[in-house]
């Protein structure tokens, strides 16, 4: 019997030392071609290839997918920030904006008030601002801020865009109610600049819906009055001071009596717009 293999029964042995000889030697053999192969390496590179790198794939997809998503939240928190500010540099903007118009219309109704007042400086005058009026669309009775104590008086004369607006007609403390020349009621002995002929103007509301007021009583033997021409009050007047500016002669028209004309002047003052006045410290009671 062989001493390396001894038979005992049915079963065969194998020396220890022989037995770690030969795993010894397979190590070796195995390590040789680990070294100088990828036999085994290959595999498990596989296995990583289907298991691990899909893994590894999905976790940076899904880091990436939240670092964007954070970029995007601080890009986002950002132009909201810069947003707000733009609509707060709007806003202010806007009310800068508003009040410089402001200003700038006031100073032009200052400005138009003060060359009014030099158009009439041999009146004393007084501004007043309109504080309500009647319903409608034209001034045609309105309220001022000033009254009895500051020295207004009814009859006093009010003007405004360097023409006649009406009279104060009730009066109060501290306002006064004012009938302009444009209202159903109001009559206002006139003449024309140019020629001196009298007429008497009426106020109409329908009329004022195309933008006049009519006139009527004229007398014009010389035919010389024309369309343009200026209509100022009259010194018969005996509720209006002389010499104010009503008007433009905008249409004219021989009577049927064919001893009188009539028409259509276009008013001086904006009877649409007005926001402030002038109140002419006079009565023409007083000056008489």
């Amino acid at each position: 019997m062989s001493p390396v293999v001894k038979k005992k029964g049915e079963k065969f042995t194998i020396p220890s030392k022989y037995l770690l000889f030969v795993l010894t030697c397979l190590c070796t053999i195995l390590m040789v071609i680990t070294i100088s192969t990828n036999i085994f390496t290959k595999p498990i590179n596989t296995i990583a290839g289907y298991i691990v790198v899909p893994f590894q794939q999905g976790i940076s997809k899904v880091g990436g997918w939240i670092s964007r998503r954070s970029d995007e939240l601080v890009q986002i928190k950002e132009l909201l920030d810069e947003n707000q500010k733009l609509k707060e540099q709007i806003n202010n903007l806007t009310v800068e904006n508003t009040l410089l118009l402001q200003d700038k219309t006031a100073l032009v109704r200052l400005q138009q008030l003060y060359k009014m007042d030099r158009q009439y400086d041999g009146y004393e005058k007084v501004g007043a601002n309109i504080i309500s009026r009647d319903t409608g669309n034209w001034y045609s009775t309105f309220i001022i801020d000033k009254g009895e104590n500051d020295g207004l008086k009814v009859d006093m004369n009010v003007i405004a865009d360097g023409g006649l607006v009406g009279r104060i007609t009730t009066i109060g403390p501290n306002w006064a109610k004012i009938t302009s020349i444009i209202d159903n009621n109001a009559n206002v002995s006139g003449k024309t600049l140019s020629t001196s002929d009298t007429l008497m103007v009426s106020g109409d509301l329908e009329a004022m819906k195309d933008g006049n007021i009519r006139f009527s009583q004229l007398i014009d033997s010389s035919n010389a009055v024309a369309v343009g021409d200026k209509v100022v009050t009259s010194h018969i007047s005996d509720k209006y001071l002389p010499n104010i500016l009503i008007g433009y002669i905008y249409s004219i028209q021989t009577d049927s009596n064919n001893l009188t004309k009539s028409g259509y002047l276009s008013p001086a003052v904006d009877f649409e717009h007005l926001e402030e006045v002038l109140v002419i410290l006079e009565t023409k009671e007083e000056l008489e």
